[in-house]
């Protein structure tokens, strides 16, 4: 079928028109008075959007930097130790200085260890436990063990002695020493005599807990080694004792 053109101008016509009213639905149309576009807006700064104390909670964007980390001149920037104040470089040692070599003929010690001491003691000092690598110790003052002047023990003795004898059985120890001290008051032949008492009851005890294989070395020295000081009563209480040592198995 033919067009005449007038037909064919009046068809271009409405698509033209057509045309435009779909581009007016997706963008509006430029104009001459239209301002120059403006730059495209950044994206907010984290930091700066969702301020945090802690700058390592922050997920990304930039965190605050810490006092002092920007370096010299920085609020909070310490130097390196190396750099404070007028300090000296350290100073050179020669190996080979006179003041570092062995006299003449002389030799290094045999190296050996160290008796190490741990000391455990109750609060009010009644009882004190020492243990190295060698021994045992206890120390008990006389008044948990005996009544004022007397070789009897008293009601709370027994249980105090019988842990001794189970340290002594764990150790596997078959030899016991148990010495008596007492303070400077009185004769120092009544002091010794007690001191001998008291160890003498302790041993007794300890002997009724363990083997006959078990020997022991009872000792009464009165005053003599003093631990603490005699002129004040809290020192003569400390004087006044009963020690328990024995060796470690090996």
């Amino acid at each position: 079928m033919g067009f005449t053109r007038r037909q064919l101008t009046r068809a271009v016509t409405c698509s033209s028109f057509s045309a435009a009213l779909v581009l007016g639905v997706c963008a509006p149309s430029a104009r001459a008075e239209d301002p120059t576009p403006g730059p495209t807006p950044s994206i907010p700064d984290i930091a700066t959007q969702y301020p945090t104390d802690n700058p390592t909670g922050l997920p990304t964007g930039q965190a605050p930097s810490l006092p002092g980390e920007k370096g010299p001149g920085d609020p909070g920037y310490s130097e390196p130790p190396d750099n404070i104040g007028d300090s000296e470089e350290p100073v050179e040692v020669d190996a080979k200085a006179d003041g570092l070599r062995l006299a003449g003929g002389a030799k290094l010690a045999e190296p050996k260890v160290l008796d190490i001491k741990f000391v455990t003691e109750d609060l009010g000092g009644e009882e004190r436990r020492e243990d190295s690598t060698a021994k045992t110790k206890f120390t008990l003052q006389a008044e948990v063990l005996f009544p004022k002047n007397s070789a009897k023990l008293n009601s709370g003795a027994k249980a105090r002695i019988k842990t001794i004898a189970d340290e002594i059985d764990k150790q596997q120890s078959t030899e016991v020493n148990v010495f008596g001290f007492t303070d400077d008051l009185g004769s120092y032949e009544h002091g010794k005599t007690l001191s001998k008492k008291r160890a003498t009851a302790v041993q007794t005890e300890l002997s009724q807990r363990l083997g006959s294989e078990v020997s022991f070395n009872v000792r009464g020295y009165s005053e003599d080694y003093p631990v603490a000081d005699n002129r004040t009563e809290e020192g003569r209480a400390k004087n006044r004792r009963v020690e328990v040592s024995f060796p470690k198995k090996d």
